[in-house]
């Protein structure tokens, strides 16, 4: 997203059914949410719109603080959720993070059983396997597993040249076989193996199609 919504598509985002995401709005208003990349256009008929994983954040995040308490909002990039890969320089922690990824994981969940050909939640989506990096990030993250962070040692999610895999880096042992669970309860394959030359160990995890 790279501008807020105006609000006239605040109303529209908000009016959508708590459960689908289901939008009910003019043409050019959800066509300008899908250039926000806040709604999506159902490939099956009737092709009605529907809240991406970010709108339903944006939904379920109400009013930011500082516009409540009449602060300075802050910029559009700062508001855009982002799964931690692991290795950021900073991070916030707390209750608001934990419901920010709650809601990005449901957001998610409901983007599989709208866009899976059979409904599925338990196996990732077309936007997952576009989006390999972020979405192996999110499952771990919303599973509880912790990234790694500046002092403190954690999940790292990196792209592989290999098609629809990404490698995942972990304290060798329990935390990297959690990060393996976690990531097959998400609907990804695993397996554990070294690196050659590092003698690392680490995961490579694939969405699973079936």
């Amino acid at each position: 997203m790279t501008r807020p919504p105006s609000a006239a598509q605040r109303r529209v985002i908000d009016a959508a059914d708590p459960v689908s995401g289901r939008l009910r709005g003019t043409p050019a208003q959800v066509a300008a949410l899908v250039r926000l990349g806040l709604a999506f256009r159902h490939p099956r008929p009737p092709h009605d719109h529907f809240l991406t994983p970010a709108g339903h954040r944006l939904r379920a995040g109400d009013t930011p603080e500082r516009e409540r308490t009449g602060t300075a909002a802050p910029a559009a990039e700062d508001r855009v959720f982002a799964a931690r890969v692991g290795g950021e320089e900073s991070a916030v922690d707390g209750p608001a993070r934990a419901r920010e990824v709650h809601s990005a994981w449901q957001g998610l969940l409901e983007l599989r059983r709208m866009t899976n050909r059979d409904g599925a939640t338990d196996r990732p989506c077309a936007w997952e396997r576009t989006h390999l990096v972020r979405a192996a990030a999110l499952a771990l993250e919303a599973s509880g597993q912790p990234p790694e962070g500046p002092a403190a040692a954690g999940y790292r999610v990196r792209a592989t040249p290999q098609p629809e895999a990404v490698a995942v880096y972990a304290p060798a042992g329990e935390p990297l076989r959690a990060c393996a669970a976690a990531l097959e309860r998400a609907g990804w394959q695993t397996g554990e193996y070294t690196e050659p030359r590092t003698r690392t160990r680490h995961l490579l995890a694939s969405p699973r199609r079936v």
